[in-house]
């Protein structure tokens, strides 16, 4: 039987050892007090290697800073950020994965401090109504292909849009549907019943 290493008063990280506590299943365990106060009962050889330094509560305050070091993480703000980050460097499945990362579609290293990103929207017209879009869909996240954009020009700027072009004019349909004063709708059903784009957008609506 192997000799039980005397740990009394000895400190490791936030942890005092006060007293031996007990052996059990072939493990000794250790009374601890922790510099916060708390009192902790842990396994010696858990001490020794400093896999425990503290009773839980150096984790806990480490997660608090890490949440509230620009108490910015419950905002619309914060969320685009992390929703951003989070489709172009995380996500590995699903129709994220297809439209960002296996695209190579990344953020620029500034980016991904949030401190920064912020920075960049406030100054560059961010609201609450607003939303960041990339004026080349194949290029990345960064300040000189990002603006921020109402849901219509958001939409038309998707790589889904089908694009006619009608007197020298390239446009999405909802962008002649609006021009021409023609249903967003009409235009569709014309061009699937396989009209084409000249008598698609210059055949009027019969009053």
């Amino acid at each position: 039987m192997s000799k039980r290493l005397e740990l009394t008063n000895q400190k490791f990280g936030r942890l005092t050892v006060v007293e031996f506590a007990m052996s059990k299943n072939g493990r000794s365990y250790w009374l601890c007090k922790c510099e916060c106060g708390n009192e902790k009962i842990v396994v010696g050889k858990d001490i020794v290697n400093h896999n425990i330094q503290s009773c839980g509560c150096y984790r806990k305050e480490s997660a608090s800073k890490r949440n509230t070091k620009h108490g910015k993480t419950n905002t619309r703000l914060y969320n685009i950020w992390s929703t951003m980050k989070r489709r172009c460097m995380t996500v590995k499945s699903g129709k994220a994965y297809k439209n960002y990362l296996l695209r190579g579609i990344t953020i620029c290293e500034d980016w991904k401090v949030f401190e920064n990103f912020q920075k960049w929207a406030l100054a560059n017209g961010y609201s609450d109504e607003l939303s960041i879009d990339r004026i080349d869909n194949n290029s990345n996240y960064c300040p000189e292909n990002c603006r921020w954009v109402n849901n219509k020009v958001q939409a038309n700027n998707k790589r889904s849009n089908r694009y006619l072009t009608y007197k020298n004019k390239t446009q999405t349909v909802s962008q002649w549907a609006d021009e021409l004063g023609i249903k967003y709708n009409t235009i569709h059903e014309r061009l699937r019943r396989g009209w084409n784009v000249e008598k698609t957008l210059s055949c009027k609506i019969r009053g």
